[in-house]
């Protein structure tokens, strides 16, 4: 894996490399970061190692990648309440299930592309910290947890939970190859869904204890150190029952013990156990050697505290800890350490980065500081040993570490989206068509035209109007006009004259071509637009000419049409050919002797045959060699001009091109439509991307798809139109519909994580042009077979 320091994309080349997997076959891709990533866990200043662990991880990601990109959503304990910097956005109650669920809401409702979950069973709420499934199970973006805790024995409960989490996570983060194998040993979890990320540390100098030692009064002493949370099972009474002994021979040491008592702990036993060690000490005689710093120390203080210490000692009483932060730290600043053989001492201390010795023996103890203290070379070989091998696991590095498993849980999400939960799935009704509703085109018309985005369901007037959407809405609302089996009461003949006025406005008579982007101040942004919007423009006119009952429409069309043609022969973009070759053979239709039109028709369809002669192969039978947008439309415009122009090759290339587009687009179940996506496409040799998959994709589709029954009535293209438009039902790859019924809009995309909400131009009109004509077909389909059930009886 690479980061490019220049723009922070990650490449994977032949996948990555989680423990115990081997490389994943992929391409090489270029990878843009998350714009949006949610941190939930503790965050200082909460007192705790996850608050430490968290904040330290946000603040090194802001630092490689920029604060804007992440925030954090902690959690309190019961009446607790804390003093949170800018970056915490939401609180969650440890206790309140229903804090959960509001969390899930507003991380949707906010577009994040990510949420990263730090994961200790004692922080949230519930049996064995059960509420945070509740979050977890609602939300619809990718999931990165990292399990600070992986249980060798865990009780069913803990179990439970553990495995629910690992289920719904995309990638799960560990520290340690122990904890690694646990998972995949305990818990099931595959190897390949696992990524190893040591703990962070601080990017420390390797520098000489006895430049921080005045900050404690200890010049000139020996210095033994544990810092950290205080609480029984730390075992530091074992090091303070050590001390007699190393006293002995050295006289000049001392121990300190830097940190609060555990929050938890000092709840229910308050300062019992830091009142038992400094009567343990004087029982011993030891006092004045012991030096207990009763306060949670900052990141700045840390440096002094570690940075005075000859030598670290983690006395843990039990070996089930998989992970000790304050262990990690000392070993990145070159600590000498002195350490119990729990879990994760045995894995960070190994090839003699540090001493370990038996639980619960203070006799050990005594002795491994005294060879220690007694053999400064190897004292000092060890340091560099440790601080060399922590410098891979600096925040800095971290950091990217962790980023490129984001980006991996966000890549592997388009190859494999997850379906959102049931509640949240489309009524299973795939061959009920919808009621016509057109009252978001409607809210999306103003006195200019349609406007092209909306926020949600509101119209967005700051991106203003285009040239393609008031032509696509002038079809449908031509169409709408026309087909009086699906009208709603409504008279559409007045919105068709204002989105021909539109393209009136739009057409630069100087150029002969169509300008594109129109202000909400009704300037225009450019003087020519593009071979698309100007083929758009002329399907629209065409459609007009071809399906209006109004003479007036008609006659303002038939002026503007004939403008429009000549520029067409120039274009070099074959959708623009395409969107043409509709244009101009629904205008056929009414006028079919024209044969200019028909000339020009022929050309723009030639040219189509021509790139797809020159560019098919027996495994790419297509027109360039990538898939785009509006891909069907192409093949649909060749089928159409070859049946018209009872041209043979035209009808064989549109159709072999048809077939093959619609197998591309299938999951490999062949129910669940999934087209090209638009972000990266589909170029010849490489993976096809999977999303953003758009409306304008399932419309051309079907359009084509209906074409094709059309004119061959073959029952099979029908079958496949249906199951190409259930894809804004909810028969996709989330199983989310894309439709509002409520406001008649549709939404604008599907993401592998969820969908995106915005109900603009585009997608709400390629909808309402697949309904409308699945609704005209459904008709034809149904006299079909009424005629068919007539004849055999």
């Amino acid at each position: 894996m690479f980061i490019s320091e220049s723009d922070h994309q990650t490449e994977i080349a032949g996948g990555l490399h989680p423990v115990g997997s081997s490389p994943v076959a992929l391409k090489t891709y270029s990878l843009p970061l998350p714009t949006r990533i949610a941190f939930v866990g503790n965050y200082l200043p909460r007192q705790c190692g996850i608050a430490t662990f968290t904040t330290d991880l946000c603040t090194a990601l802001a630092a490689e990648y920029g604060s804007e990109r992440l925030f954090a959503i902690p959690v309190n304990d019961p009446d607790s309440s804390y003093d949170y910097p800018e970056q915490v956005r939401l609180e969650l109650e440890q206790e309140d299930l229903g804090s959960y669920e509001r969390a899930a809401e507003f991380l949707n409702f906010n577009g994040n592309d990510l949420v990263s979950l730090q994961h200790e069973y004692g922080i949230y709420g519930g049996i064995a910290g059960s509420h945070i499934l509740t979050l977890l199970r609602k939300l619809k973006m990718p999931v990165v947890t990292t399990l600070h805790t992986v249980l060798r024995d865990p009780n069913p409960d803990q179990s439970a939970v553990l495995e629910e989490i690992a289920r719904l996570s995309d990638r799960l983060i560990v520290m340690s190859e122990q904890a690694s194998q646990f998972l995949r040993d305990v818990y099931s979890v595959p190897s390949e869904k696992i990524d190893i990320v040591p703990h962070g540390v601080p990017d420390f100098q390797f520098m000489d204890p006895n430049y921080f030692k005045d900050r404690f009064g200890v010049e000139g002493k020996s210095v033994l150190l544990t810092f950290g949370l205080l609480s029984p099972n730390k075992g530091i009474e074992n090091v303070i029952r050590a001390m007699p002994a190393i006293l002995a021979t050295h006289p000049n040491v001392v121990y300190i013990v830097s940190g609060v008592t555990h929050p938890q702990i000092r709840r229910r036993d308050g300062e019992r156990y830091r009142e038992e060690l400094q009567a343990l000490a004087e029982e011993l005689g030891v006092a004045s050697n012991l030096i207990l710093v009763n306060r949670f120390v900052s990141a700045e203080e840390l440096v002094e505290h570690v940075g005075a210490a000859d030598i670290y000692i983690t006395p843990y009483r039990q070996e089930a800890q998989i992970v000790s932060g304050t262990l990690a730290i000392a070993l990145g600043a070159g600590k000498a350490i002195i350490s119990t053989p729990y879990w994760h001492a045995k894995e960070l201390l190994a090839d003699k980065r540090g001493v370990l010795v038996p639980f619960e023996n203070p006799d050990a103890i005594a002795e491994a500081v005294l060879h220690l203290l007694d053999n400064e070379g190897e004292r000092h070989a060890m340091r560099k040993r440790a601080y060399l091998h922590s410098r891979e696991t600096i925040w800095p590095k971290t950091a990217r570490k962790y980023m490129a498993s984001f980006q991996r849980a966000r890549f592997e999400r388009t190859l494999q989206p997850k379906a959102a939960q049931k509640d949240d799935v489309a009524a299973d009704a795939p061959n009920l068509l919808p009621a016509l509703n057109s009252d978001h085109m409607l809210s999306l018309t103003d006195d200019t035209g349609i406007l092209q985005h909306a926020i949600f369901s509101v119209p967005n007037s700051s991106e203003g109007y285009t040239t393609d959407d008031n032509a696509r809405a002038l079809i449908v609302s031509t169409l709408l006009d026309e087909s009086a089996a699906i009208r709603d009461g409504r008279e559409y003949s007045s919105l068709s004259h204002r989105y021909l006025a539109f393209l009136w406005l739009a057409f630069n008579a100087n150029s002969g071509r169509f300008r594109n982007f129109l202000g909400y101040d009704r300037r225009w942004l450019e003087e020519i637009g593009s071979d698309d919007s100007h083929g758009r423009a002329l399907w629209s006119l065409g459609t007009v000419l071809g399906h209006s009952r109004d003479a007036g429409l008609r006659g303002a069309a038939g002026r503007l049409f004939e403008a429009a043609v000549p520029a067409t022969l120039t274009f070099t973009s074959p959708r623009a050919w395409a969107f043409c070759i509709l244009g101009m053979q629904a205008y056929l239709d009414g006028f079919p002797g024209d044969r200019a039109i028909q000339v020009v028709r022929n050309t723009l369809a030639n040219r189509l045959l021509d790139i797809y002669e020159r560019s098919h192969s027996t495994t790419w039978r297509w027109f360039e060699k990538s898939l785009s947008y509006s891909n069907a439309r192409l093949s649909q415009a060749l089928i159409l001009a070859g049946w018209r122009s009872n041209n043979q090759r035209m009808i064989e290339a549109g159709m072999d091109s048809l077939k093959w587009l619609v197998a591309e687009q299938h999951r490999d179940d062949k129910e669940i439509f999934v087209p090209i996506g638009s972000n990266g496409f589909f170029i010849e040799g490489c993976e096809k991307a999977r999303f953003d998959q758009q409306p304008v994709e399932a419309c051309s589709t079907v359009s084509a798809c209906l074409e094709v029954y059309r004119l061959t009535e073959e029952g099979l293209w029908f079958e496949e139109a249906q199951r190409v438009f259930r894809w804004f039902l909810g028969k996709n790859d989330l199983q989310v519909p894309l439709y509002d019924a409520t406001t008649g809009g549709c939404k604008d995309g599907l993401h592998p994580d969820r969908i995106n909400e915005n109900q603009g131009a585009e997608s709400t009109l390629s909808f309402l042009m697949a309904l409308l004509e699945m609704q005209e077909a459904k008709v034809t389909n149904a006299h079909e077979r009424h005629l068919e059930m007539s004849t055999s009886s």
